[in-house]
């Protein structure tokens, strides 16, 4: 055969999951994506998103914000899940290898491969500044501290230890500590589920301009829903890629749908859902109406824990969460190094891990990690072209997977390129770019950029590789 048109090493070696390994729904992929969403960077993350602009999500009322997340939740299921945890059943096979159908066999290493592995180094620092600001609410640290810097140089460094030479320790603990937060929301609820009735969105506005003049003004209900499901999708883009390795696990398609619709779209509502209830709840008592009236509005729910627990239990609640948190960061780390271990094998993993580690350390350090929607922002606009594509080779191929193709395959990187601007043009704009006013739902356009691209361009792609595994593939 031709060396341009063999088939690479990596997929030569690679093994579809037997049916013996899968399991149903609720032992894999339901729990799975479920522990993703309780992480409280994501749900604190959520209800305190536009905390620049008066009011936040709330400004236009609770049941407002309730549905931009419903609807959020709702388009990672259908556009960002659904056809990759289907691929991954089908064939059982990784995300890295049934992208090469559409990026091709030698461009498959790098979309979605060796992306997908550097962008969990983003998630660790994600993972390392957040579980800073949680435990300094129970160390009362002052800011700027010098033990808030080591704070976050042990923990990325413990999580790129643990993923190399201790993961199986932090998996055989990793399956319960989600509960600790669902507890968490499940008891902040209770507590503030009676002052929904009497929360008033004007009012919380008036409180939040009082207390910050400088604050931007309010925004009205559609764009609060399209920023709070650009805010979802950014998050879930590449954990619904992945989806692709999580239907691996899965016996038919009955368990994909249901672990999806639970795993991720239930999840999105109830931990996002419930932390937006907490904090409007909250705000209807008669304690968060005697903050209002100080002018005091804090949005992030983990911060009113202490609120709602007294100073000591909520710090004690925030420290848990903190803790709860490693494991993922662990994991983030392990996805990080086998990603670059299969693209990049003779490169020592403590070498690279060590290098992508100094580098989260450095965005945790400089607050940059913080800035949830830009992080979440540059994720989304990463992943939705590459999450249009395949949708699109998909369906091209009737819901099949169609096999690796040679080299580069023109159309998805195409596709790819032009989605990722789109995807990024709002924080482009707000880089100085003369690129016009920024674009709303640009995650979900770039998704579709992706697709009707690909789509297009489908006359011109490279030639599928005999490849045996695509024709094993399951229905």
């Amino acid at each position: 055969m031709n060396e341009k048109n063999s088939v690479p090493a990596y997929l030569e070696c690679a093994q579809p999951n037997p049916a013996t390994n899968r399991a149903p729904w609720y032992k894999n992929i339901a729990p799975s994506y479920a522990g993703v969403f309780l992480w409280f960077v994501f749900w604190s993350g959520t209800a305190s998103l536009l905390g620049g602009h008066a009011g936040g999500i709330f400004a236009a009322g609770w049941p407002v914000a309730l549905l931009g997340i419903i609807a959020g939740g709702a388009i990672c299921y259908l556009l960002f899940y659904h056809v990759f945890g289907c691929l991954g059943q089908k064939t059982g096979l990784p995300l890295y290898i049934v992208g090469s159908s559409t990026f091709g066999a030698k461009g498959g290493f790098f979309l979605p491969g060796f992306l997908m592995g550097l962008l969990q180094f983003g998630w660790v620092a994600v993972n390392i500044a957040g579980a800073a600001y949680a435990l300094n609410l129970f160390l009362k640290l002052p800011a700027g501290s010098p033990w808030l810097y080591a704070i976050m140089i042990v923990w990325g460094v413990g999580s790129v230890v643990m993923a190399l030479k201790g993961i199986k320790y932090v998996a055989m603990i990793s399956t319960w500590l989600p509960i600790v937060p669902a507890l968490v929301l499940l008891a902040a609820l209770a507590k503030t589920i009676g002052g929904l009735g009497s929360f008033d969105a004007a009012a919380f506005v008036a409180a939040a301009k009082a207390g910050n003049p400088d604050a931007l003004p309010a925004l009205g209900g559609t764009a609060i829903i399209f920023a709070l499901i650009t805010h979802i999708v950014g998050f879930t883009a590449t954990a619904g890629a992945a989806g692709v390795d999580f239907g691996t696990n899965a016996r038919n398609k009955k368990d994909v749908v249901m672990g999806g619709l639970v795993g991720i779209l239930g999840a999105i509502v109830l931990t996002a859902g419930v932390a937006a209830l907490i904090v409007a709840g909250f705000y209807g008592t008669a304690a968060g109406k005697e903050l209002m009236a100080q002018g005091k509005v804090v949005l992030d729910p983990v911060a009113l824990l202490a609120n709602l627990f007294g100073d000591k239990a909520g710090g004690v609640l925030a420290f848990l969460l903190a803790i709860c948190a490693f494991p993922s960061c662990c994991f983030s780390s392990l996805i990080a190094a086998n990603a670059i271990k299969t693209t990049l094998p003779k490169v020592n993993p403590w070498v690279s891990c060590g290098i992508g580690c100094v580098i989260a350390i450095i965005l945790a350090v400089t607050g940059v990690a913080l800035k949830l929607p830009v992080i979440f922002g540059f994720f989304g606009a990463s992943f939705g072209p590459i999450c249009g594509a395949m949708v699109a080779e998909y369906f091209i191929n009737k819901g099949r997977w169609s096999g690796p193709r040679a080299g580069f395959n023109p159309a998805g990187w195409i596709a790819w390129l032009v989605g990722f601007v789109i995807g990024a043009q709002p924080q482009l704009v707000a880089w100085g770019l003369p690129l016009g006013k920024p674009l709303p739902l640009s995650l979900i356009l770039a998704f579709f950029a992706g697709a009707v691209i690909y789509a297009l361009l489908a006359k011109f792609q490279t030639p599928v590789l005999p490849y045996p595994q695509a024709e094993a593939q399951s229905e």
